[in-house]
């Protein structure tokens, strides 16, 4: 994190950007955080990025932009690298170029709209057409692959906005030949063909959403070959420091809803279940019923949906079994809380059953009071005050952007049932008597698996938002992880779980580095809802199995303490590791004398 000489100029210069959308406030801002660093007020340490941006026009002030909108979104210090103008498939292609000496963490490439068109005649064939448009998009990412292939970086590419005006009138959505058409190809092309490691920034939806006609200024194309307005430019400079951000940033997983005047309107208690509005037989019922929808949807997204209110818990519970006009039941709810006590208190309780941390859940209310109680007591969590008006609660949501992510795994869509089935196993544990006897009635199998590039996005979400059993918690992007699969000296591998209730899926992820006589573990970290049930013995069985194939004599482990992982401190010294003198946080475990620790999983392994 940054060492703040001055944390309330640090505050109010996070909060201005966030309000600013006028190019020169952004720049005001920018130039103000610059002086305020050389001045050492503040930004003085911690995090560093290096960001180098090429393109085939006038990088800036758009590097300044996206310079700063990086440096607050992710709290770092920037260091920053600009290419020539239209220099950009040169210094790409360079092994030699002064964009690889500089050794970026992100390259963002801005090619300009004008080299996106059809150069034939509109009576070529659609074959021809299609032809030039793919031979674009394959050199577009071939640039991007170079770049990735010479520096590991992540490659952030623009694509291109769409044009404005009227001509060539209805050819523009029946032919590719028209620079609107082909350029619509182009970027549906390039987000369907480009690989984990280069990241789109969507300037078509960018422009569409500020309005084509405020995207160009073909005067300053002209003048100083500017790619944007000034308006566009901050738009596109914040929607690269928001991927940069969610690089290794892993989006929320719960959210936690008020039901009286946010998915009804009305008051349970008071109207009853014939009283409350919601369903189509009004405009406000029917927004309600929208806005339940749009719950349910993130809800097969992989979100959990937990219900946190003022009310009665019988009262509270009816619409949801018994209202025909209701989207949500029971069966879509994770937790459910209607009570008298605080909301603060239940969205705390609910992350406690739920084993998540807090930092992963987002609570909505339409009453501003309940919103501040939450965000005073709770700060970890994200709170969204919808208002009175609930045509709006679903743009609100969207907009908030706290359930973008930049992958959906098989485990996301699953995540509710795990949720439900763990509620089953909670209620077998709770009869029985005798922890070995319970866990062996789960009838558990775990299956181990070497990395697989099928599993690098499951694999890059655990390692980015796993906190509390992670050793080490270090952070990879989906490009790094890949990359351990073809190491000659880093060990990856998954273990799978399942029961007589259902797939855990994937819950835990290890790598180790090969040092000669040493197998070190580098990561090692587990999803929290299988603890206590010997996937953490059957974990360090595995590494040592490999350890005594590579014929190592010692497998090393570090803990490095994080405001989360407290849990685990003490993890290697039960499972038998020494700790070594003199190098605080790191064990060791002579491996030929390790002796096997037993369990109730059934071990499988994909490559024995």
């Amino acid at each position: 994190m940054i060492i703040e000489k001055d944390p309330s100029f640090t505050r109010a210069l996070a909060e201005a950007t966030r309000e600013a959308e006028q190019f020169s406030q952004v720049i005001a801002l920018h130039n103000a955080r610059k002086r305020a660093e050389k001045s050492d007020l503040t930004f003085a340490g911690g995090r560093k990025a290096r960001i180098a941006v090429v393109g085939s026009v006038t990088l800036r002030p758009l590097a300044d932009l996206v310079d700063h909108f990086i440096a607050v979104n992710c709290e770092a210090q920037i260091d920053l690298w600009t290419g020539e103008y239209d220099a950009y498939v040169s210094e790409i292609m360079d092994p030699g170029s002064e964009l690889y000496r500089f050794k970026p963490d992100v390259i963002l490439i801005v090619p300009s709209e004008r080299k996106c068109r059809y150069t034939g005649s509109l009576l070529d064939p659609i074959s021809e057409q299609r032809q030039c448009a793919d031979k674009l998009v394959g050199e577009l990412l071939g640039l991007c692959e170079n770049a990735h292939l010479q520096s590991g970086a992540e490659v952030i590419l623009c694509n291109f906005p769409l044009p404005p005006y009227y001509d060539p009138g209805p050819l523009r959505s029946s032919s590719l030949a028209c620079d609107y058409g082909f350029r619509k190809y182009v970027n549906m092309q390039l987000g369907l063909a480009c690989p984990t490691f280069v990241h789109i920034c969507d300037a078509e939806f960018i422009g569409n959403r500020l309005g084509t006609l405020r995207v160009v200024d073909d005067r300053a194309w002209f003048e100083s070959k500017q790619p944007f307005s000034a308006e566009m430019a901050v738009q596109v400079a914040r929607e690269v420091a928001e991927i940069v951000s969610s690089l290794k940033r892993p989006s929320r997983k719960v959210i936690v809803f008020d039901l009286d005047d946010t998915i009804w309107g009305g008051v349970i208690g008071d109207d009853g279940l014939d009283g409350i509005e919601v369903g189509t037989t009004s405009p406000r019922g029917e927004a309600f019923r929208d806005f339940q929808e749009y719950l349910l949807s993130l809800s097969k997204r992989g979100i959990l949906l937990a219900v946190c209110s003022k009310n009665d818990h019988e009262r509270a519970v009816e619409p949801f079994e018994s209202h025909p006009e209701m989207v949500l039941r029971m069966s879509n709810i994770v937790n459910f809380k209607a009570n008298w006590e605080p909301k603060s208190d239940n969205v705390r309780q609910i992350a406690a059953e739920l084993n998540l941390g807090l930092d992963s859940f987002v609570f909505v209310d339409d009453n501003p009071a309940e919103i501040e109680i939450v965000r005073q007591f709770l700060p970890q969590v994200a709170c969204i005050c919808v208002g009175a008006d609930p045509s709006t609660f679903v743009a609100q949501l969207k907009d908030s952007r706290l359930f973008e992510t930049r992958s959906v795994t098989t485990e996301d869509l699953g995540r509710v049932s795990h949720y439900k089935q763990e509620a089953d196993r909670q209620s077998q544990l709770d009869m029985s008597t005798d922890m070995e006897s319970y866990l062996a009635s789960l009838e558990m199998v775990g299956r181990i698996a070497e990395f697989q590039s099928v599993d690098v996005p499951r694999i890059t979400q655990l390692i980015n938002k796993s906190n509390q059993f992670n050793l080490t918690t270090r952070r990879r992007t989906e490009s790094e992880v890949l990359e351990i699969i073809d190491s000659p000296v880093q060990i990856g591998f998954t273990i799978r779980l399942s029961d007589r209730f259902g797939d855990h899926g994937l819950i835990a992820v290890v790598v180790c580095n090969f040092q000669g006589a040493e197998l070190v573990i580098d990561t090692w970290l587990m999803s929290c809802r299988v603890l206590k049930r010997g996937v953490e013995q059957e974990t360090l069985n595995e590494i040592v199995r490999r350890a005594k194939v590579l014929q190592c004599d010692r497998v090393l482990g570090t803990y490095i303490p994080s405001k989360k992982n407290g849990m685990v401190k003490d993890l290697y010294c039960n499972l038998g590791f020494v700790p070594i003198e003199g190098t605080p946080g790191s064990y060791a475990l002579a491996s030929p004398e390790y002796v096997s620790i037993g369990s109730q999983i059934a071990i499988q392994r994909d490559n024995p």
